[in-house]
């Protein structure tokens, strides 16, 4: 990953390697997917997450959150920051608006880069990743409704392929689901979140293309 020596060179490989923010929705295929996932999701109910870099002295990390307990949808899981494309919306403007309103992020304090693989989840979200950088001094404040705990894990960890796990579940109709998982600091990341951060390392870095375990 000689592209984080330094800002300059993480720069020049996102902005070569995403898709531009004003490219037509269907520009970053294909997909990356949960297992399962149907193939309709994508015309059902778009959504955006900003997958954000802070520019740290030892390296970018990526802003991570716990989801709420009284959420409705994956409660308690890690999740990057993000939600429901509103009528009008890009998925630019969606991830910017909904950092702001989850941690705090001022959406004028995010330089925006481009548009990740986008990605279908198993509950029929089409989910675009939104790469942008912010400084590192920023404080950020949860929305204790939204998110129970802000947190940052380093992009060049999340970024190495070698660290995500295979693993299996139960689902409640006794069916096998599997998926890709990393343990940072006694959190679990996995779900859409760890398939999001794959495809992106693939797509930057190479590697296999395979996202079904």
């Amino acid at each position: 990953m000689d592209a984080l020596a330094s800002p300059a060179h993480l720069r020049r490989l996102l902005r070569t390697r995403l898709t531009r923010l004003d490219a037509p929705d269907d520009a970053a295929a294909p997909f990356a997917s949960d297992p399962g996932a149907s193939p309709l999701a994508s015309a059902r109910r778009p959504a955006a997450v900003l997958i954000c870099l802070r520019e740290r002295p030892e390296g970018p990390s990526v802003i991570l959150t716990r989801r709420a307990e009284g959420l409705r949808e994956h409660t308690g899981q890690v999740a990057l920051p993000g939600g429901r494309v509103e009528p009008g919306e890009a998925p630019a403007m969606t991830a910017v608006r909904e950092a702001e309103e989850e941690v705090g992020l001022p959406r004028t304090a995010v330089e925006l880069i481009g548009l990740a693989t986008p990605y279908r989840t198993i509950t029929a979200y089409h989910v675009t990743p939104v790469v942008g950088l912010a400084p590192a001094d920023l404080p950020l404040h949860p929305n204790p409704g939204e998110v129970a705990e802000i947190f940052e894990a380093p992009f060049q960890v999340l970024m190495d392929l070698d660290r995500w796990e295979r693993r299996e579940a139960v689902g409640p109709s006794g069916e096998t689901r599997r998926y890709y998982a990393m343990e940072f600091e006694g959190r679990l990341i996995w779900g859409a979140t760890a398939g999001m951060l794959r495809a992106l390392s693939q797509r930057l870095f190479g590697g296999s293309a395979e996202e079904t375990p």
